[in-house]
């Protein structure tokens, strides 16, 4: 039941040529999860809210950060969007470049854990993060998922 292709649909996939600043690409990023009813509009708030407050906890490395806010602040149900963008934006000075944005709306602790390993073994992959970062379409981006998440 926890399978990524119930995680992630292609339609919440987006390639975006740029944003100005930090809190676009949040907007930008959270969008797909609120049109399809995934989550609140409130929810990209409150992870501009919790960003403000605590930093951008969500950047885990180079080229890649796992957006999420808390369970309580807007999530309707599970699911994860994904956000290529062409040009990287920082979401602090001294901080990584970030490319690829994955938000996460979780319900629960545990649910998501499949998806999360996928990306983990996906951005572990040098030759499988060029593949991402050089995607031409939400298809390719979904299927590099979907392989990732085959491979455990």
């Amino acid at each position: 039941m926890n399978n990524i292709t119930d995680m992630l649909k292609i339609e919440n996939i987006r390639i975006v040529e740029k944003v100005d600043n930090w809190q676009e690409a949040i907007h930008v990023a959270v969008k797909p999860l609120v049109d399809g009813g995934y989550c609140e509009a409130r929810y990209i708030d409150e992870i501009i809210k919790n960003t403000e407050k605590l930093g951008a906890y969500y950047v885990l490395c180079e080229n890649l950060a796992l957006v999420h806010g808390s369970t309580d602040q807007g999530v309707l149900k599970r699911q994860i969007a994904v956000t290529l963008l062409r040009q990287p934006i920082k979401f602090k000075e001294e901080g990584y470049d970030v490319r690829v944005m994955v938000t996460l709306a979780a319900t629960d602790p545990e649910s998501h854990m499949e998806v999360l390993k996928a990306m983990s073994d996906l951005f572990d992959n040098p030759d499988s993060v060029e593949k991402v970062l050089g995607a031409t379409s939400e298809k390719e981006i979904y299927d590099l998922f979907l392989e990732a998440s085959d491979d455990n």
